[in-house]
C-alpha cells in the first residue's frame, strides 16, 4: 500500500494546498483548491518549495486541480515553474473554467493538462450498437456515447481519440470525440466505465438503415465500397501516431496463446508473415455497424484500431465480420446474417469494380481466418462457451484445410493494391 511520508495544508484566504507523497513510487501530488491569486501565489509557492525540498527524491509531480476554481496568472507562474523543474509532470481534473485559462495563455501544449472526467448516466438512453469493445448509446437528438467494456484503462480510451484525429486529418469521415466521461451503467450497482461522446446529427448505424431501408442495399454497398476505397488510398506518412497493423496483429495472437496450442498460434502468424508490406490507412474493424448514416453519407466509428499496412489485412478483417462472424451475427453486427452477407457481396464486389475473382476471395477468406480468432484478445472475460466454439470452428476452418490454405498463402505475395 502506498505510504504517505509528509502531509501538509495551508490555507490562506480563499486557497487550500495539499501536498502528499508516495514513498514508494516517489510520486508527489499537490492539490489546489479555490483560488490560485495574486493574493494566495506567493505563500502558496513558499510551501511547495520549502516541502519539496525536504524530500529527498522526487520522481514525478501531479497538480490536481479538482477543487480549483480560479487561477491568475501569479498561479500560473507556479505551473511554469513546476514543469521546468520535473520532467514527469502533468495538471489533472482540471474544471472547464480553468481549462480554458490553461488553453487561452498556450500552457495546454507546454504541459500535459487533463480535463476533469465528468459523470453521465445511461440510464433510460436508448441502446443502439453492441460490439467487442463495448455498447453505442443515443444520449439525445445529437449525440451518441460509447461506452467502453469494464476493465478498459484510460490510455486505450485515448488512444481511440489519437487515432481518430490522426485518420481525420487524412482525410478519412470520422467524428472527433469531444468529451471523455465516466458512465453510470443501466444496473444498480455496475461499476463506472470510461465513455466517449461523439456529436452526430440525425445519424443511426448503417446495420440500422439497411434494417429500415433493405431496397437501397445496392446504393450503399457501393457507397461502402467507395468509403473503403477512399481510405486504403490514403498513404500513412512516417512519423505519425497511427501504428502498424501487422505488428498489432502479431500482438493479438500471442494474447490467445492461452486458449490455443504453439502449432495453431503457428498458422495464424504465417498467414500474416505472406502478406506484402504497405503503409495504406486500414480499419480493422469496417463493418456496419461501425459505419453511422448521417444525412445520406457514411461515417465511421470506433477507431480503436486504426493502423496502417496492406488493404487485404483490412479486407480479411471485414470478411470476418460480415460473413465469416463466430457467434450471434445479428446481435454483434445488428442485421440478419443472410442480410449482412447479401451486402458484402454486393460492397466487394463494387470494390474491386467487377475484377473480383474466385482467387481474390479465396485470398480474403484465407487472411480472414487469423480475425476468426485473434478479436478473442479483444476481452479477458469472453463466457466460456464463446471460447469453445472458436477452438471447435479454428478446426473446422483452419486444421482441417491446412493445404488449401498454404496454397493460397503462396498466392498472397501477388496481390495489387
Amino acid at each position: 500500500m502506498p505510504t504517505e511520508c509528509t502531509f501538509y495544508m495551508a490555507q490562506e484566504m480563499n486557497m487550500t494546498c495539499n501536498i502528499v507523497q508516495n514513498i514508494d513510487t516517489k510520486e508527489v501530488i499537490i492539490s489546489f483548491a479555490g483560488h490560485l491569486d495574486t493574493a494566495t501565489s506567493a505563500e502558496a509557492n513558499a510551501k511547495i518549495n520549502r516541502e519539496l525540498a525536504d524530500m529527498v527524491q522526487v520522481n514525478s509531480l501531479i497538480c490536481d486541480a479538482m477543487e480549483l476554481e480560479y487561477i491568475s496568472s501569479s498561479g500560473l507562474r507556479i505551473l511554469l515553474s513546476l514543469t521546468k523543474r520535473f520532467k514527469d509532470f502533468r495538471v489533472i481534473n482540471v474544471q472547464s473554467q480553468v481549462y480554458e485559462v490553461l488553453e487561452t495563455t498556450g500552457f495546454t501544449k507546454i504541459m500535459t493538462v487533463e480535463r476533469a472526467v465528468r459523470r453521465l448516466s445511461v440510464k433510460g438512453c436508448r441502446l443502439i450498437g453492441i460490439g467487442n469493445v463495448g455498447k453505442v448509446y443515443r444520449l439525445d437528438g445529437d449525440t451518441i456515447i460509447k461506452v467502453f467494456r469494464e476493465g478498459t484503462t484510460m490510455e486505450e480510451v485515448r488512444r481511440e481519440i489519437t487515432l481518430s484525429k490522426e485518420a481525420f486529418v487524412l482525410g478519412m469521415p470520422t467524428p472527433i470525440s469531444f468529451d471523455v466521461v465516466k458512465v453510470v451503467l443501466e444496473s444498480e450497482g455496475s461499476p463506472e466505465c470510461y465513455g466517449l461522446v461523439y456529436e452526430l446529427l440525425k445519424a443511426k448505424t448503417l446495420s440500422t438503415f439497411l434494417k429500415q431501408h433493405p431496397e437501397r442495399l445496392d446504393e450503399f454497398a457501393m457507397k461502402f465500397a467507395d468509403l473503403y476505397r477512399q481510405m486504403h488510398e490514403i498513404e500513412v506518412p512516417v512519423g505519425t501516431g497511427i501504428p502498424s497493423a501487422i505488428e498489432h496483429e502479431h500482438r493479438q495472437i500471442e494474447h490467445i496463446r492461452r486458449y490455443f496450442s504453439e502449432e495453431s498460434l503457428n498458422i495464424l502468424h504465417g498467414i500474416l508473415d505472406c502478406i506484402p508490406p504497405a503503409g495504406r490507412l486500414l480499419h480493422l474493424d469496417l463493418q456496419t455497424k461501425n459505419v453511422m448514416v448521417q444525412d445520406d453519407e457514411l461515417m465511421l466509428i470506433d477507431m480503436g484500431e486504426v493502423s496502417y499496412g496492406n488493404p487485404l489485412l483490412d479486407l480479411g478483417h471485414s470478411y470476418s465480420s460480415m460473413v465469416g462472424l463466430i457467434g450471434d451475427y445479428e446481435k454483434t453486427i445488428g442485421i440478419p446474417r443472410e442480410l449482412g452477407q447479401r451486402f458484402w457481396d454486393k460492397a466487394i464486389r463494387c470494390y474491386f469494380d467487377g475484377r473480383m475473382s474466385k482467387d481474390i476471395k479465396a485470398q480474403i477468406e484465407v487472411v480472414s481466418l487469423v480475425r476468426n480468432f485473434s478479436w478473442l484478445a479483444l476481452s479477458d472475460s469472453f463466457p466460456q462457451n464463446v471460447i469453445e466454439e472458436c477452438k471447435a470452428t479454428f478446426n473446422e476452418r483452419v486444421a482441417m484445410r491446412i493445404d488449401y490454405i498454404k496454397d493460397v498463402c503462396q498466392t498472397l505475395s501477388d496481390w495489387k493494391l
